[in-house]
C-alpha cells in the first residue's frame, strides 16, 4: 500500500561496478515537500545513489520507490512525477533565458510554454536576463535557470546533485533561497553537496554516506547529539590568570592551554555545567576579559563519524 506522506523510499539499496561495492545495504525515506540531505565526500556513492532514484541506472539488489512508484519496474512512469538537476547547468548556451524554458515547456507538451517561461524568469528573479544568450550569465544565473527547466511539467520530486558546487557565496546564499521556497511551495528536494553549511541551512533531514554505508541519518540537531560536549574559550587579562584558572578547573574539566592567556574548557553541554564553571571562577576571584562557546556542528559531526577512519588508514 503506498504510503501517503513519504516521496522516497529506498531499502537494502546495493550498487557494484567491477566487484568494487559503490552502494552498501542503504536505506532511508523522505517525506513528502521537505528537503532531504545526502551527505558525504566524493566517492562516497551520492551521486550514484541519484542515478538509482532517478532510473539512469539499476541497482543490484533492494528496493526504490519514488512517489510510490517503484524505479526498477515502472522507469517510464518514475521520470514523468521527477526532475534531475546535475552538477552541471544543461542549459543551451545559443538560446536565450527565455528560449531555454521555451524550448523545454515544448518538449514536455506544456500547454503554453511561453507563459510558463514569463512565470519561471519572474520566480526565479531572472526577468532582465531574459533575453541574453545562456553563455553570457553569471554562474549562479544559470544555475536558477536550469532549475527553473527543472521545474517546468510541476515534478513533485527534484533532485539536486551538488547544486552550488563553484558558485561563489552571494550566488550560493540565493541558491540556498530558491530551494527553501521549492520545498515552502510543496516540491520534494533531494540534494547531495559536500557542504556541511549548506545541509545544516536546507535540510530537514541529514543522511551521512560513507563508503556506500549510511552511517548517520536524522536531524540536523539529532546529529549533533551524537557529537558530546561544548567548548568554552576563555581569554584572561595575564598569564597567571590563566595558570590559576587552568590548575582550578583541570580537577573537573578537560582543559587545552591555547597560549599563556587563552585555554579552552570542555563540558558536557548541560547549562547548569556551563553555569558551574563560571561560579567557580568568580568564587576564586578569577575573572576572564572574553569567553565564548562553541557547540558542535555538523563538521564535528563528520569527522566524528569517518575522521578517525581515515586517520587509521
Amino acid at each position: 500500500m503506498e504510503n501517503k506522506t513519504t516521496a522516497i523510499e529506498v531499502s537494502e539499496l546495493k550498487k557494484a561496478y567491477k566487484n568494487v561495492s559503490v552502494l552498501n545495504d542503504v536505506s532511508f525515506s523522505v517525506a513528502k515537500g521537505t528537503i532531504f540531505a545526502l551527505l558525504g565526500s566524493n566517492g562516497a556513492g551520492k551521486t550514484t545513489t541519484i542515478n538509482i532514484l532517478t532510473t539512469l541506472i539499476k541497482a543490484d539488489g533492494g528496493t526504490a520507490t519514488v512517489d510510490g512508484i517503484d524505479v526498477a519496474k515502472y522507469p517510464d512512469k518514475v521520470r514523468q512525477c521527477i526532475s534531475l538537476t546535475g552538477q552541471f547547468a544543461a542549459v543551451d548556451n545559443r538560446l536565450s533565458a527565455r528560449e531555454n524554458l521555451e524550448l523545454i515547456g515544448d518538449l514536455r507538451h506544456v500547454k503554453d510554454s511561453a507563459k510558463t517561461a514569463i512565470e519561471l524568469l519572474k520566480k526565479f528573479d531572472l526577468t532582465e536576463a531574459a533575453d541574453r544568450r545562456a553563455v553570457s550569465l553569471s554562474g549562479g544565473m544559470r544555475r536558477k535557470l536550469d532549475i527553473a527547466m527543472s521545474l517546468i511539467g510541476k515534478p513533485s520530486v527534484i533532485f539536486l546533485d551538488e547544486p552550488t558546487t563553484g558558485l561563489d557565496p552571494e550566488a550560493r546564499n540565493d541558491m540556498w533561497q530558491t530551494i527553501k521556497t521549492l520545498a515552502q511551495g510543496g516540491t520534494t528536494v533531494f540534494l547531495t553537496t559536500q557542504y556541511l553549511e549548506e545541509a545544516d541551512q536546507l535540510a530537514d533531514k541529514i543522511a551521512v554516506l560513507h563508503q556506500g554505508k549510511i552511517v548517520a541519518n536524522g536531524t540536523a540537531s539529532e546529529l549533533k547529539k551524537l557529537v558530546s560536549g561544548s567548548h568554552i574559550n576563555f581569554a584572561f587579562a595575564t598569564e597567571e590568570q590563566c595558570s590559576v584558572a587552568k590548575v582550578l578547573l583541570a580537577k573537573q574539566y578537560q582543559v587545552v592551554v591555547n597560549d599563556i592567556t587563552t585555554l579552552t574548557v570542555t563540558t558536557n553541554g548541560s547549562t547548569s555545567q556551563v553555569a558551574q564553571l563560571f561560579m567557580q571562577l568568580r568564587d576564586s576571584h578569577i575573572e576572564p576579559a572574553e569567553f565564548s562557546q562553541k557547540t558542535p556542528t555538523l563538521d564535528d559531526v563528520f569527522l566524528k563519524l569517518i575522521g578517525s577512519e581515515k586517520e587509521g588508514r
